[in-house]
């Protein structure tokens, strides 16, 4: 195995004739997938994320902090020396800038650092969407309680105040009033404070300062999307439901409600908008606002979404698209050519208890035995403790339902994850 204080092989070298793909972080589904695929896999990841668990799907391990850039790229240059791999893939959103740099620096086939960093930086992002003309939406930088009174100023209340890098709902506020306005700076800086894990954050100066927006009516819906050397297939349309602080999502559904004039509109603007970024090859998760003045586009990834929105995709179409993220760049897959048709509706529900301390799960077992369950997670058992919902994160699990229609799916959903009680007790 690969560590930051040796290099040796975890096990010998075989010369397969298989493509070997470097595997930046994600989870242990992705290994797997592409070692089913028919790759030979080297694995960088954080230690303690790595276990016997990934050894019958990897070949060899490179175990560090992989977002620690300067440590990374000379043991990988070293690793690829020994043991060459074709490109760099990663599904998960800290390792998107590491695998553009990795590839750049070998000349190995992938998105460019370039494109990379515009989707991971919202701020960057905005001024090049205003450059190009696309999806107006007025944004600031500020950093004290003053930048937020002068954009205000300009632009009316309410306003949003988020990071420029983070994802996952982290540290979003939308303010509504003159005392909000006068305090968000401060609860922004006091995220600072937060006992972050590796992992947790983008950047260890996330919170130095943050991005102000207009605020964007109207329900939010996210555009999955594969690419093909340059090619733009839409997979699929999630519909979301927020809750919480008013931006967590507790609910996602897929094939979305839409009107087809109106999923015309969006996908005409999602696919420009991938234009415009210089997405060449790879899977897109793209959130756009359907407002009064038209779609806006709130921010986009260049990996796949979060929150089960694969497993939706592939019981409503059928489409698998971490596989086509780990394989198509090795001829494994075949590429879409249109869209697919849904075969049916999917819907997740997330699990979010009152906060306090677990006292008691029941209804699991009833929950796993009805006829539209898909996939139950529980991450909480009694003695755990719930906290409140102000991210992603927070979230403690989720149901995934099946059903003939979307609408159907929801209703199962929903009906499922109320089945579930987590009773809890406030935290003395």
């Amino acid at each position: 195995m690969f560590t930051t204080d040796s290099v040796k092989a975890e096990v010998p070298a075989v010369a397969t004739g298989r493509p070997r793909v470097l595997v930046i972080g994600g989870r242990l589904k992705h290994v797997r997938k592409a070692r089913e695929l028919g790759l030979d896999v080297v694995h960088a990841q954080f230690p303690d994320a790595y276990d016997r668990g990934h050894w019958p799907y990897v070949d060899q391990a490179l175990l560090l902090d992989y977002g620690d850039i300067d440590r990374l790229l000379p043991l990988v240059r070293a690793l690829h020396e020994a043991y060459p791999f074709q490109a760099a893939v990663s599904l998960s959103e800290l390792g998107l800038l590491p695998t553009a740099r990795i590839n750049e620096m070998l000349g190995l086939p992938g998105e460019s650092v370039a494109t990379v960093e515009l989707l991971l930086d919202k701020w960057r992002m905005r001024r090049h969407l205003a450059a190009e003309g696309m999806s107006p939406v007025a944004a600031a930088v500020g950093r004290s309680a003053q930048d937020v009174r002068e954009f205000v100023q300009a632009h009316g209340l309410p306003i949003i105040v988020k990071p420029i890098r983070e994802s996952g709902s982290l540290g979003v506020f939308r303010i509504r009033d003159r005392a909000d306005v006068d305090a968000v700076a401060e609860r922004y800086r006091s995220l600072d404070d937060g006992h972050w894990a590796v992992g947790d954050l983008s950047d260890a100066g996330s919170f130095d300062e943050f991005l102000m927006e207009e605020f964007l009516d109207g329900p939010e819906i996210s555009v999955e999307t594969l690419t093909f050397d340059g090619r733009h297939v839409v997979v699929a349309v999630t519909d979301k439901e927020t809750g919480g602080s008013g931006f967590v999502e507790i609910g996602h559904s897929q094939p979305s409600g839409c009107s087809a004039e109106t999923l015309r509109e969006v996908t005409r603007l999602v696919t420009d908008f991938l234009d415009a970024v210089g997405l060449r090859n790879g899977p897109g998760h793209t959130e756009v606002k359907l407002t009064s003045r038209g779609p806006r586009i709130v921010e986009s990834h260049n990996r796949i979404g979060g929150d089960r929105i694969n497993e939706l995709a592939e019981i409503a179409y059928g489409v698998d698209m971490e596989r086509y993220a780990l394989g198509a760049g090795f001829g494994v897959v075949e590429p879409l050519t249109t869209s697919p048709e849904p075969r049916g509706g999917a819907a997740v529900r997330f699990l979010t208890p009152e906060p306090g301390r677990v006292v008691e799960v029941t209804g699991i077992d009833a929950v796993r035995a009805d006829p539209a369950f898909v996939d139950l997670q529980l991450e909480v058992e009694p003695g755990d403790e719930v906290p409140p919902l102000t991210w992603n994160e927070d979230k403690v699990g989720h149901v995934i339902a099946r059903g003939a229609t979307a609408t159907e799916a929801i209703a199962h959903g929903r009906r499922l994850a109320a089945a579930i009680h987590v009773r809890t007790e406030p935290v003395a």
